[in-house]
């Protein structure tokens, strides 16, 4: 049984303390992500010449971002006239280029939005939002797809459809 004495000395702060209740908090793995994210961002809009301020940045500087990152990238994507094109486990080497993954893309983009309205911008202004950077998601997909030979199948919400549909639903359509 413990006395109150040992309660007492084991907390040093006292109930008019403000952060007598916040316990040492440590973020979430994607809290510290979205942080690395937007402190990565922002530095590249700083090194711009001129540099960009954050309250001008619109979809092309997101586009020249995500263009930009490509050199850090390290999944294979085959060009049109390279021999693995369209295989998901070539054989040998090839001097195709290395990108940035399409779901690595996808995820920072889902932070960097959570993180410009968190940072006082406004949702009707997220340029991470924008419809130009969501068609060039789904155009990041679709090439890496081909070139790896991997088809992309949209997710059904409803699995509902009868079998006799399967040869129509194996078709790809671009809109």
């Amino acid at each position: 049984m413990s006395s109150g004495k040992e309660l007492a000395e084991g907390s040093s702060s006292s109930p008019t303390d403000p952060h007598a209740h916040q316990q040492p908090t440590t973020p979430s793995r994607y809290e510290s992500q979205k942080r690395r994210d937007w402190n990565t961002f922002g530095q590249y809009l700083k090194n711009q010449r001129p540099p960009v301020p954050l309250s001008q940045c619109n979809s092309n500087h997101v586009l020249e971002f995500l263009r930009y990152l490509d050199q850090f990238g390290k999944t294979k994507v085959h060009l049109q006239g390279c021999m693995f094109f369209g295989q998901p486990e070539p054989p040998a080497p090839c001097t195709c280029p290395l990108r940035q993954a399409w779901g690595s893309l996808d995820a920072l983009i889902g932070r960097l939005r959570a993180a410009y309205e968190e940072n006082g911008g406004s949702p009707e202004t997220n340029p991470f939002a924008s419809g130009a950077i969501r068609v060039y998601l789904r155009e990041v997909r679709e090439c890496q797809a081909k070139a790896r030979g991997i088809p992309y199948k949209k997710k059904k919400k409803a699995t509902t459809q009868s079998k006799g549909n399967d040869e129509s639903s194996s078709t790809v359509h671009f809109s």
